[in-house]
């Protein structure tokens, strides 16, 4: 299945448009006045109506279905961070990791336009610019709120957004609302002070450093205030929770519980990470991550409470570009896009999203094909692991995959459930025995690897491991649906 000729995509984000005319913006940014749901009092979570959904329908963070179709960049304008997280060491940077706080180089204000509106040339559907770092964005309002008033000028469809550590947040939401930045993410792995303690080792807040238990005691209250403030003035909220174990990961679910009641739209509960070579506190003291099992376990425990779960955040980089589980950003480096004119251009950026909601189209036409007329009760769950590009797909060869998408499918539907990172498989003949045990192991708990094509190698050996090898090129709910209705006949 390819997207219709009017995309002229074979997978959106992967094939850049070029040699673009610049025209004159003559569109202003839509501003959104209809309530989220959300009211003065705690109430439960919010329930999208079609309003809520048109908000997040192209931003690939709040919505699972728009990040198979849709780009986002982030620009690395804020380097001063006013808290210390035991996870975090910004001085660390390989160009070819993926993890928040990391970036190759910093930009000015006027740097981060340029190559925002170079890379809405290049990349069409890039819908969202955001500021992540790689300190706190509202640690450097200046800085922030300058780099989205020069693209806001002149890129008035881009959706705007920041992700914060929300000690500052209180400060600036109205000036955030001016703006019409419309999606706001607050880190947030504690609501009891004394944990926070083992994860937060100060706070520099009104000119004043604090420790342990009171900086911790700040921090909450701060970020409490901050999502009610959001609530009241109709911005959505993301939540980042990071799962540490041994910390916080029981204690996440009463996390979940209150930001719930504040109003929070999406709550993203995301693994540790801490190799030793980051040099974090917990990298050092030897502090594991999550594993697979272990993350989805509270997730799923989470979601039981009627919040809306992310499971798509690749955590990513402060300077990423391009689709969610992707990163472009060596194709822009500064010495690259400094050198590049301008192209952003309004009617074809439009042209090309209204191919891709055609795409999106077709795809749901395959998957109601696959549903079946009944929900059927107590129907067994298993988990597949998807190779794909991007697009809702099974359009990758086992071999160049850097990640798999994880979907649980029972006899109702194939629902994506998370991503596992793994070291590509074919690398030239060096290290691939290594690797496809590494590939295995990731994905062991797996009944079926879906993928456009695989070597005879690997396919005997992921047999021979007991996951089943599906060659397909194909809606990945489809494929998955089909294969399972197999599965189960022939177990």
């Amino acid at each position: 299945m390819t997207p219709p000729p009017s995309s002229g995509l074979l997978s959106p984000v992967t094939e850049p448009v070029t040699d673009m005319v610049i025209t004159k913006n003559t569109v202003t940014q839509q501003k959104s006045s209809d309530s989220c749901g959300c009211s003065s009092n705690p109430s439960p979570a919010i329930t999208p109506d079609q309003k809520m959904l048109d908000r997040i329908a192209k931003h690939p963070c709040y919505s699972e279905e728009a990040h198979h179709h849709y780009a986002r960049m982030h620009v690395a304008v804020a380097p001063a961070c006013n808290i210390q997280c035991n996870y975090c060491n910004r001085k660390y940077d390989c160009a070819n990791e993926s993890r928040p706080g990391v970036v190759s180089e910093l930009l000015t204000p006027e740097e981060a336009a340029h190559k925002t509106l170079v890379i809405a040339g290049k990349i069409p559907q890039m819908t969202v610019l955001g500021i992540a770092g790689p300190g706190d964005p509202l640690a450097n309002p200046e800085k922030t709120f300058r780099t989205f008033e020069l693209i806001a000028d002149k890129a008035p469809d881009i959706k705007l957004c920041l992700s914060t550590n929300g000690l500052m947040l209180p400060d600036h939401v109205d000036k955030i609302k001016e703006l019409n930045v419309d999606h706001v993410t607050i880190t947030i792995n504690m609501v009891d002070p004394e944990i926070g303690t083992q994860i937060y080792p100060w706070v520099h807040y009104r000119r004043k450093r604090y420790k342990g238990l009171e900086a911790a005691r700040i921090l909450h209250e701060r970020q409490m205030e901050g999502l009610q403030a959001l609530r009241e003035a109709d911005i959505l909220c993301k939540v980042n929770s990071v799962m540490i174990p041994g910390i916080n990961e029981n204690h996440l679910v009463e996390v979940d519980q209150e930001i719930r009641k504040r109003g929070a739209f999406l709550h993203n509960i995301m693994p540790l990470i801490s190799a030793p070579e980051h040099g974090t506190h917990f990298g050092l003291t030897g502090q594991r991550g999550p594993t697979p099992k272990e993350l989805k376990k509270l997730q799923d425990e989470c979601a039981d409470s009627n919040m809306k779960m992310m499971r798509h955040c690749r955590q990513c980089r402060a300077d990423a570009v391009g689709l969610l589980g992707e990163d472009r950003s060596q194709e822009f480096t500064k010495d690259k896009f400094m050198e590049m004119p301008e192209q952003y251009d309004l009617d074809l950026r439009q042209e090309v999203h209204a191919g891709i909601e055609h795409f999106k189209e077709e795809i749901k036409l395959a998957k109601a094909r696959v549903k079946p007329s009944e929900r059927v009760k107590d129907s067994p769950k298993i988990l597949v692991a998807v190779a794909t590009k991007g697009g809702g797909i099974v359009n990758q060869h086992f071999g160049h995959a850097k990640e798999f998408q994880i979907f649980e499918v029972d006899a109702n539907e194939a629902k994506f459930v998370g991503h596992r990172k793994i070291d590509q498989y074919c690398q030239g003949g060096y290290g691939e025995d290594a690797t496809l045990e590494f590939v295995i192991k990731a994905i062991a708990d797996c009944k079926a690897v879906l993928v456009s094509k695989v070597g005879e190698c690997p396919k005997a050996e992921l047999r021979e491991a007991g996951l089943q090898v599906v060659e397909a090129y194909d809606v990945i709910e489809k494929v998955a649906r089909e294969f399972y209705d197999q599965h189960i006949q022939s177990s």
